[in-house]
């Protein structure tokens, strides 16, 4: 294609004619991102998307007028064609390409600074780059800048170092041995007050920066870092997103322990950091993202949200505290507003299916998602610490609670349906966890089981799921190490006071077989690999999804215990065998012995008539009770 073919393609010079920096990896709709640009960008804004983003953006930003500036021609041509009739600008050359008395309400560099600048064009290095784009902001103007984290989760539990990378990517030098940019949110803010802006929101971004599935509040993740959102939302963006790579360690324990300890932004992969022109926006602090104090209860609602309805859509505050993606059959991402309610940000539609036959075990219902998030921690975040502490009176209060919470919501035929049928711990949050009697809510309603299953398979899948994590995850806990994941569960239920046997828990992971499947939007070969996985998990596996080379040491280790246990017992049999074979050595010799003696001889010879009269008399009896026999069948008297 040439600039005739594509006469919106500006060319001023210094593009990249055989480079393309589209990110590879893209989320349906743009993702939590492209959320978020949406809801920072008002109608008929002036907006420049500085770097190659997910032409998928395009289609969020339908209500501004958008300049793309980019420094491969050939994503240049890619965004110009999905543009198509709508006003769309594409400048390739780098920055340098920009007029200089142009400027714009939004600047989004959420793919970074250093896939602007372009190498075949004059070197202005970050700061500069930092200095034209701060300078293209209009008064009052905002920008959204991504920055990685040189110490981020991700770079931790990487089995390839980051800077062996020879990779097409991987050619800018990124972290803190390039002090010619930031390396910490710290020095951001100092970079971003020496050009006039002043930082007004961040966002962690979580498992990575170049396509996240969970943006949370920074601020809200320091405050609060017992919540039980929170703790769901990391390990799932982490466990999803590092499925199936080859990890250090498991990025989802590493992710909710940072949380816990108050480092949850400190850590993330990455941050998108929002500033405005220093001066030109009203004076005073900003005004806080999440709308809560880290400690206290939630801001009163007031508004449209107050009664249930959904709130308006803001485009330039009032930003949330989370975005979250929720995968397939997906509906968006999902929001958290400041006043720590449900809000879905794109369209939405259901997902159950008509027909019997092809129904899926779940389904998804996004006029779930409108009301309070529940607060509270995450039940199985509580079940571990007790298990690591071996309080097994904290485990029989919060496993029996959680029985008789799920029984509470049965019909009169005993079934659960809806969104409890699939409330397992990792989708539960417990308020007053240390008290006498906890309160039980289910965290994300939206999900609802197709049909109604008994209140013991219910719990037993939500068992196994604990048990499951448990064991495989090499987690310590106050039962035998011989347990199977099955026999775990039942020993679990018995704590929670129910009787389950082996039949049950293997209908239950029947049912985990199904959830998932719906969960993941699985085929039918998918499916079968799925259902032989879960049916497949033992103490001495590693955890299923999981590649982590801990995690796998792990798994070594009880295996060799669990080596080192047969072995034993091995030697003990073979040391009984042998035993007994001895007895029974010494045992014939004896016999041997007394057989040829002169006594044992006499003593055949005495009891030789003593047998032979007895067998007589056998004989003789039954030939008398014969007799008898024929003598009443024939009709006559004895």
């Amino acid at each position: 294609m040439t600039t005739e073919t594509a006469p919106r393609i500006a060319l001023p010079g210094g593009e990249m004619l055989a480079w393309s920096d589209l990110p590879e990896r893209r989320l349906p709709g743009g993702g939590p991102l492209a959320a978020l640009v949406e809801r920072v960008v008002p109608a008929g804004a002036r907006v420049l998307l500085a770097g190659p983003h997910d032409p998928a953006l395009l289609e969020r930003l339908g209500h501004a007028e958008v300049t793309c500036l980019l420094r491969s021609y050939p994503d240049g041509v890619a965004l110009a064609d999905r543009a198509g009739d709508r006003p769309v600008s594409v400048v390739v050359g780098g920055p340098g390409g920009l007029p200089a008395d142009e400027t714009f309400d939004v600047v989004v560099a959420a793919c970074g600074l250093d896939a602007v600048e372009s190498v075949e064009g004059a070197r202005v290095g970050w700061d500069g780059l930092l200095e034209r784009l701060a300078a293209a902001l209009a008064p009052g103007g905002t920008l959204l800048l991504r920055l990685d984290n040189p110490a981020g989760l991700d770079r931790i539990v990487a089995a390839a170092p980051w800077y062996a990378g020879r990779d097409d990517a991987d050619w800018a030098v990124g972290g803190a041995l390039d002090t010619g940019r930031p390396a910490n949110l710290d020095q951001l803010r100092d970079r971003l007050a020496g050009v006039g802006l002043r930082p007004s929101g961040c966002f962690a971004a979580y498992p990575a920066t170049a396509a996240p599935t969970a943006l949370v509040d920074a601020e809200a993740l320091a405050g609060r870092t017992t919540s039980g959102l929170f703790d769901a939302v990391l390990h799932g963006a982490c466990a999803g997103g590092f499925a199936g790579r080859p990890v250090l360690q498991d990025p989802a324990r590493l992710a909710v322990d940072a949380l816990h300890a108050g480092l949850g932004a400190a850590l993330a992969p990455g941050w998108l950091v929002l500033a405005v022109r220093a001066g030109d926006a009203p004076d005073g602090p900003p005004a806080p993202l999440t709308g809560i104090e880290p400690d206290g209860p939630p801001a009163p609602l007031t508004g449209p949200e107050a009664d249930g309805r959904p709130a308006p859509p803001a485009r330039t505050d009032g930003l949330p505290v989370a975005l979250v993606q929720t995968g397939p059959p997906g509906i968006g991402a999902v929001e958290v507003t400041e006043g720590w309610r449900w809000r879905v940000a794109g369209p939405v539609t259901a997902t159950r299916d008509a027909p019997f036959a092809t129904r899926e075990a779940a389904w998804r219902d996004p006029s779930a998602l409108a009301g309070p998030v529940p607060g509270g921690r995450l039940l199985r975040t509580v079940l571990l610490d007790a298990c690591l502490r071996r309080d097994l009176d904290a485990l029989r209060r919060l496993l029996g609670g959680y029985a008789d919470w799920l029984a509470g919501h049965a019909d009169h035929a005993g079934r659960l349906g809806g969104a409890v049928a699939l409330a397992a711990p990792d989708n539960v949050v417990v308020a007053d966890a240390a008290g006498p009697t906890p309160v039980f809510a289910v965290l994300d309603p939206s999900w609802r089981a197709a049909d109604a299953w008994p209140v013991d398979v219910v719990l037993a899948r939500g068992l196994w799921r604990f048990a499951a994590a448990l064991v495989t995850g090499g987690y310590a806990h106050p039962w035998p190490s011989t347990l199977d994941v099955a026999g775990l569960t039942v020993v679990l239920g018995g704590i929670a006071g129910r009787e389950l046997d082996r039949a049950t828990v293997a209908a239950a992971v029947d049912a985990e077989v199904a959830v998932t499947a719906a969960l993941r939007g699985l085929d039918g070969t998918a499916r079968l690999a799925l259902a032989e996985e879960l049916r497949a998990v033992e103490p001495t596996a590693p955890p299923p999804g999981l590649d982590s080379h801990q995690q796998l040491r792990e798994a070594w280790l009880r295996q060799k215990e669990e080596l080192t246990r047969l072995a034993a017992l091995l030697r003990w049999t073979e040391d009984l065998l042998t035993s007994r074979e001895r007895a029974l050595r010494r045992a014939e010799a004896t016999i041997n012995l007394l057989s040829g003696s002169l006594s044992y001889r006499v003593g055949r010879l005495a009891i030789a008539p003593a047998r032979l009269a007895k067998r007589g008399a056998g004989a003789a009896k039954r030939r008398a009770k014969a007799a008898l026999r024929e003598r009443r069948e024939g009709g006559g008297q004895p």
